[in-house]
């Protein structure tokens, strides 16, 4: 079995043979910055507009790259041809590039440390949402305060939405977290974005306090082509349980139909009629139909369980 390709710091290498000092910042501090796309059909959706994203979280953490986002681009563009053997037997991969501030004493970091690597998505986990809708659990983690790291900067320091995934787990082993602010208003989900519909009319939380998503932005622009009102505001769970439907956006699985919100279904219908319609401009985008694509790598999977030459997961 071919291994998957990674690139880093300068060299492609199989997955099994990539290496980081572990005196790197990153490591040890969580001091850098990550962006990440997923690939349809084997190319990378939207890459320019992950890079710039990546770009302003450099710059807000004075990072040096060592490189620049053009070159980075070629480095992501290159890593997914040398894996583009790997897209029938493994369907479309999430493409990461991550740079740290680099080695050294805290005080004296070295150069900047970069890499891009490539993982299978995993369908199995989420085909079924596509039609059932997914399971939101709010856990008791909020999301980024204000007044701390800023929550549009994309820093490889996770730790508070890990623990609110798996506080979200343990109540529903299915569940995705739904974080809310300082505020107790509706913030996002984990690796995503929360949209609300209710009589016709979509609201999302503000882009005040939240990350920025790519796929947020792209929906955005699916919904102002259908005409419907859109508003970016203050949203309360009360919202939520109210809604007639609603939906979750992630880089990963793009556009999916929220189930329930703590164990209380959501809407009359899973997908609900804005839902499908938004969904379809995604399989639009995309060239195919990504909950079939879902579907189709989940069956292959439960009859013969993911196997990552060179990686565990």
């Amino acid at each position: 079995m071919q291994e998957i390709t990674y690139w880093v710091n300068g060299e492609f290498v199989p997955a099994s043979k990539a290496m980081m000092p572990l005196n790197q910042r990153g490591y040890r501090l969580g001091d850098a910055v990550f962006d990440t796309e997923r690939t349809f059909g084997g190319r990378v959706f939207r890459l320019t507009q992950h890079l710039e994203r990546l770009a302003r979280s450099l710059a807000y953490t004075r990072i040096a790259p060592g490189l620049s986002m053009q070159e980075l681009g070629r480095i992501t563009e290159e890593t997914v041809a040398r894996n583009q053997p790997l897209v029938e037997e493994y369907g479309d991969f999430w493409v990461t590039q991550t740079i740290s501030r680099g080695g050294g004493p805290p005080t004296a970091p070295g150069p900047g440390f970069a890499s891009v690597i490539m993982e299978p998505l995993l369908f199995e986990r989420v085909a079924e949402h596509y039609t059932q809708g997914v399971p939101l659990v709010i856990p008791s983690v909020r999301a980024s305060a204000s007044g701390g790291l800023d929550p549009k900067v994309k820093c490889v320091s996770r730790m508070h939405l890990v623990l609110a995934d798996i506080e979200a787990k343990t109540i529903n082993s299915k569940a995705l977290g739904l974080l809310l602010d300082e505020h107790g208003d509706l913030a996002e989900v984990l690796y995503g974005n929360i949209f609300v519909v209710k009589g016709g009319r979509i609201a999302t939380p503000e882009a005040r306090a939240i990350l920025e998503g790519v796929t947020r932005n792209t929906t955005l622009e699916l919904i102002r082509e259908t005409g419907l009102p859109l508003s970016e505001r203050r949203l309360q769970p009360y919202d939520l349980h109210t809604a007639d439907e609603a939906f979750v956006t992630t880089t990963s699985y793009c556009l999916m139909p929220v189930g329930s919100l703590n164990g209380q279904p959501i809407g009359a219908e899973r997908p609900g009629p804005v839902t499908r319609e938004l969904m379809q401009g995604w399989n639009r985008l995309a060239g195919f139909d990504i909950a079939e694509q879902a579907r189709t790598y989940a069956a292959r999977r439960k009859a013969a369980p993911l196997a990552i030459a060179g990686m565990t997961r």
